[in-house]
């Protein structure tokens, strides 16, 4: 059963909530967040890349980025830019872009139910990314971001969060890229109690912040070996959302080159395993078929063979990659080869044509989104996606609620 409880939530003020709150940190690089911080004081990129406060020769690994970044949340604490709420709540968190809205439970997890699998996972974390987050985490002694949950609605959730948003938001703001972030305090405790006991017979399902969520069951492990039974390193910042409100869109993919091959060469390989159509379609209509730029013109490749039975192996994904980039570009290790690159949906497949047409890269991949469904039957198997094979949006934002581990 997944047990998930309220916490005291460290918050912006009011007036300050659209100032401070960020992207994830993983979402941009270092000169990106300086760049969107600008002279903004209070932009939470100062605690969660505190390394843009600065040289740029500065290793964003060392220990004076870590700490530069505690004392960065300590003086929003210091001066009331970020407040401790004094008894334990849950929160609504609602997301809205291009008319489309989701809604789900700002809580603290159990890390036991991520060691037991209730809480299930889909993608494999990197040590060195695992490390640099549990560091963040343990000298912050906080948990900045938000683990991505969803859980399968049957309605009877929904219910009780309908009559939960009847509370007046105590945040309502429209970020820059468009999408409007709505966060409703939840202190009735009978509420709560409903909300809580909701969950009871679910299963978790990361869908995005295997990472973040790695990180805090590490340190929270590491202080019970310390002697530290008790205390907030038991449970890690989670929203949930319902699996039926949530967007999947593509994660594309792009290569430098053909492997040797000239474009004739390649397209007439690709043959043997796909119907190659040229077109003008740039986005896939269906699963298992795969819209490919190359040397300026669009193809679209249909699978022809037979579709593995198993919920990896049918990803679209998981066919390209064993298919095309493996089987005739020779890339065998997506995670850890240069020659390929990854691109979120939301750029759209115009910035795959712009990719090829500068000369970065020799050929793009546009792919169907995989589902929730796939995600949810791949999790629940114990199996692994291949990397990149879900981007969430809207994306959710860093700063509005806090986790403090003391």
């Amino acid at each position: 059963m997944a047990q998930i409880v309220a916490f005291n939530g460290l918050r912006p003020r009011k007036e300050l909530a659209d100032k401070v709150a960020e992207l994830p940190y993983d979402v941009v690089d270092s000169e990106e967040a300086k760049v969107i911080a600008g002279d903004n004081r209070y932009s939470f990129f100062h605690v969660s890349k505190p390394e843009i406060d600065l040289g740029s020769e500065i290793d964003p690994y060392s220990k004076e980025v870590y700490n530069r970044g505690r004392q960065n949340l300590e003086a929003f604490i210091n001066e009331s830019i970020m407040v401790k709420d004094d008894e334990p709540k849950l929160y609504l968190y609602t997301l809205e872009m291009d008319g489309r809205s989701q809604t789900g439970i700002v809580c603290c997890v159990s890390i036991d139910d991520y060691l037991n699998d209730i809480v299930k996972k889909h993608e494999l974390t990197r040590e060195d990314k695992e490390k640099d987050r549990m560091t963040h985490l343990d000298i912050l002694n906080a948990q900045t971001g938000l683990v991505y949950l969803l859980y399968r609605e049957d309605g009877s959730v929904r219910s009780i969060i309908q009559k939960a948003a009847a509370a007046e938001p105590e945040y309502d703001f429209t970020a820059d890229d468009g999408i409007r972030h709505t966060i409703r305090v939840i202190d009735d405790t009978a509420m709560q109690q409903k909300l809580i006991e909701s969950m009871v017979s679910r299963d978790l399902y990361i869908a995005d912040g295997h990472h973040r969520a790695a990180s805090a069951v590490k340190v929270g492990q590491k202080r019970r070996n310390e002697g530290m039974k008790d205390g907030e390193h038991n449970h890690f910042l989670a929203v949930l959302f319902p699996h039926d409100e949530l967007r999947i869109l593509a994660y594309n993919r792009v290569v430098r080159d053909l492997n040797g091959m000239s474009v004739d060469a390649f397209i007439e390989k690709l043959g043997n395993e796909f119907d190659v159509e040229k077109s003008t379609v740039s986005v896939p209509e269906q699963k298992h078929q795969v819209c490919m730029f190359l040397d300026g013109s669009w193809y679209t490749l249909s699978y022809k063979g037979e579709v593995p039975a198993d919920p990896v192996g049918s990803l679209d994904v998981k066919i390209l990659q064993d298919r095309v980039l493996s089987a005739l570009l020779g890339i065998e290790n997506p995670r850890k080869d240069s020659r390929i690159n990854f691109v979120g949906g939301i750029r759209g497949t115009s910035e795959l044509e712009k990719l090829v047409n500068n000369g970065k890269y020799q050929a793009a991949f546009s792919m169907y989104p995989t589902s929730v469904e796939d995600l949810i039957n791949v999790s629940d198997t114990g199996n692994i996606m291949p990397p990149k094979s879900t981007w969430f949006e809207p994306k959710l934002r860093s700063g509005l609620i806090v986790h403090l581990l003391d």
